[in-house]
């Protein structure tokens, strides 16, 4: 039997990381077995449902590189088949028509409506079963419905009895069919409700695994029913943990905005392959607790019965842009930046700096060399693609700004260095070659001369050099730059007065 399993989004809005997860996990259960990765978008809410969201959905799926078999298949377009397995049902009395006047039922709340009554039926006590259409002959039904009478179908649930199924996860599962109200299967305007969709779809798709948020645990039992009604195998389970708020509440969109959408990251510098790998962690560890995993290594390890069955915390402070998203989201997008292979990198540097109009033609060709060298060392600090442009700005440009904490450090504390800076220029005009290590010659030499630290020099010219209080070895930093940008930078009192009138220093 061919694995074959599915995504289904509702296209109301940007993609939710907790649903990238889902995809991830499905993706990689399918690679893992020779399977098969489906799309389905379930966009039968009409009014809610946009083209726009549709497409958030696959470029996020792109960008996480999870490319999915088959063409997309979109639920509305099914409406017709889902109506008729409905009426077939009703035809062969597993399910009856609803002829409760509709004011005495809100169809557009319908899923609240059927929770509320089952609360209330639970302690009053009431059989669910007592609908007065439920045991209607089908002749008066029949006779009813073809007068024109609006009805919603629902189908017949056995008084006595359970459900059960075998969750991969969770575990084996039960429930009572007196906790489950006769289930809605079309509305009184023929519309095919969420349980009824679901399955029709997954059974022309021929979906074998199911593996979803654990929140549909309970949908799960009612679909169950369905598949039985159907004459149709069940498919197999596997719930996914919730991906909680750190007040351990529900990650939701409504509250917690752009930090749990994936375009966010996308937009902010993370690479596909750390945040694929990150997300793989939400909820599941290969066997021997590796953190960083290659997508091939990620295929490799994993397995649906390593998935935990307690919730996973997204840990961010929501007030505090320093800690905007999980700490180790950053982490391990740092750890990506500083170890992949810089040829692989380069390209998305590449598209950063395009972007800000940083980018040279040279840089493709005569000047590939020097930019390999410059990627590769400024890397080691950065977190996200946009410190290249940001941070990163003064190896680019000679327009970059310089970092207020930054003067106050390295500059301002010390007077002379608006001479001993030119001073070290004119230093650094006479050495030849210039390389790190002459150029650290030139200036302890030039330190001892002036009988000041060799680190005064040194942090100074860190921050005339690139904006920066800190970085990569300084003296790797004048190679890179160059004989020509490091002399220059050291002698022009633009940027260093330009910084000093900003803090009133004048």
């Amino acid at each position: 039997m061919t694995v074959r399993v599915r995504f289904a989004p509702s296209p109301t809005g940007y993609l939710h990381i907790g649903a990238a997860r889902s995809a991830l996990f499905n993706w990689l259960y399918a690679q893992k077995t020779g399977g098969k990765f489906l799309l389905r978008i379930e966009d039968t809410n009409l009014q809610r449902s946009t083209e726009e969201s549709t497409r958030s959905i696959i470029d996020g799926m792109e960008w996480l590189g999870l490319a999915y078999d088959e063409e997309i298949v979109f639920q509305s377009a099914n409406a017709d088949k889902h109506r008729a397995a409905a009426y077939k049902l009703v035809d062969e009395g597993k399910a009856y028509r609803d002829f409760t006047p509709k004011a005495e039922r809100d169809d557009a709340t319908v899923k609240e409506g059927i929770a509320a009554r089952a609360r209330a039926h639970s302690a009053e006590g009431t059989d669910h079963r007592s609908n007065p259409f439920r045991d209607l002959s089908k002749e008066e039904s029949d006779k009813r419905a073809a007068a024109g009478e609006p009805f919603a179908v629902r189908l017949k649930i056995a008084r006595e009895g359970k459900t059960h199924f075998a969750d991969i996860v969770y575990g084996p599962q039960e429930r009572d069919y007196s906790e489950i109200e006769d289930l809605v299967l079309l509305r009184s305007d023929g519309h095919p409700l969420y349980n009824l969709s679901v399955v029709i779809d997954d059974i022309e798709m021929n979906i074998t695994h199911v593996i979803r948020g654990q929140d549909h645990l309970t949908n799960t039992h009612k679909q169950v029913l369905l598949y039985g009604a159907l004459g149709a195998a069940v498919p197999q389970f596997a719930h996914l943990p919730l991906i909680l708020a750190p007040n351990k509440g529900k990650l939701s969109k409504r509250k917690h905005g752009e930090v749990v959408s994936l375009t966010t990251y996308r937009d902010r510098g993370f690479l596909p392959a750390a945040f694929r790998n990150f997300l793989a962690l939400l909820g599941w560890a290969p066997s021997d607790g590796k953190e960083m995993l290659s997508v091939d290594e990620l295929v490799q390890e994993f397995s649906l019965e390593h998935i935990h069955r307690s919730p996973a915390v997204f840990n961010f402070q929501e007030n505090d842009p320093r800690h905007w998203t999980d700490e180790k989201a950053l982490w391990m997008n740092a750890e990506y930046i500083r170890t992949m292979v810089v040829e692989e990198l380069l390209p998305l540097v590449k598209a950063e700096l395009r972007a800000n109009k940083l980018w040279r033609e040279e840089y493709d060709d005569d000047d590939r060399e020097w930019l390999l060298k410059a990627v590769d060392l400024i890397r080691q600090r950065f977190f996200t693609l946009k410190d290249f442009s940001g941070q990163g700005r003064a190896y680019f440009s000679d327009d970059f700004d310089f970092e207020e904490t930054a003067v106050n450090k390295n500059l301002k504390k010390e007077p002379r260095l608006k001479e001993l800076l030119p001073a070290l220029a004119d230093r650094f005009e006479e050495t030849d070659p210039f390389t790190a290590e002459t150029a650290e010659a030139a200036l302890r030499k030039f330190a001892e001369d002036s009988g000041v630290k060799a680190g005064l020099l040194i942090n100074g010219s860190r921050t005339m050099l690139t904006g920066q209080a800190v970085g990569p070895s300084m003296f790797e930093v004048f190679e890179i730059l160059g004989q020509k940008r490091s002399v220059e930078r050291l002698r022009s009192g633009v940027p260093w007065f330009d910084a000093m009138n900003a803090l009133g220093d004048v």
